[in-house]
């Protein structure tokens, strides 16, 4: 198992939702400007992301992405899996088709160290990733409100009836006189 920037990233969205979700869905714009993550970049994941089932998004007005699942049955290693294929390899161990003996001598190595590594991420729920930065006293705002603005009327144009030109203006001082 590979820890990627992807991965990291990935992450540290998951915990932005996982903080946010009494506020409803939370929108990648959002998600980005906190994060310090591109907009095309986070589509690109919360893809991934919903479709391994761990998030749901909302369209329109109010829209963005919630969990799909509790916080608690959220585990890292489900959130890298879902995002890096190469660590999706690594778990399965795909990585040593095509290798020579030599290339083969320290794979047993590499393979229990990623064992081990998938194995501790299992152990850690996007739950308890939220309850520490709630911990540390990470800010979350309340977010802009859900509630519409009060629709104000149009204003309507005024009729005038004045002559709109220097023609106009003279026909109307022939006609006045």
């Amino acid at each position: 198992m590979r820890l990627t920037t992807k991965s990291r990233f990935a992450v540290n969205a998951m915990i932005d939702v996982a903080l946010r979700e009494h506020l409803g869905p939370v929108t990648l714009s959002a998600i980005g400007a906190r994060q310090k993550i591109s907009l095309s970049y986070l589509e690109q994941m919360f893809s991934r992301l919903r479709r391994c089932g761990l998030v749901e998004s909302a369209r329109g007005p109010g829209g963005g992405y919630t969990l799909a699942r509790k916080a608690s049955a959220v585990s890292v290693a489900d959130i890298i899996l879902a995002v890096d294929d190469q660590a999706a390899q690594d778990a399965q161990g795909v990585h040593q088709v095509g290798l020579d003996e030599d290339q083969k001598m320290a794979s047993e190595l590499w393979d229990s160290l990623s064992a081990c590594m998938l194995d501790y991420m299992q152990g850690i729920s996007l739950r308890q990733l939220a309850d520490e930065q709630r911990a540390k006293g990470v800010s979350i705002e309340a977010g802009p409100s859900r509630r519409r603005a009060a629709v104000q009327p149009k204003a309507r144009p005024s009729v005038v009836s004045a002559p709109n030109s220097v023609f106009a203006y003279g026909k109307y001082l022939q006609l006045k006189s």
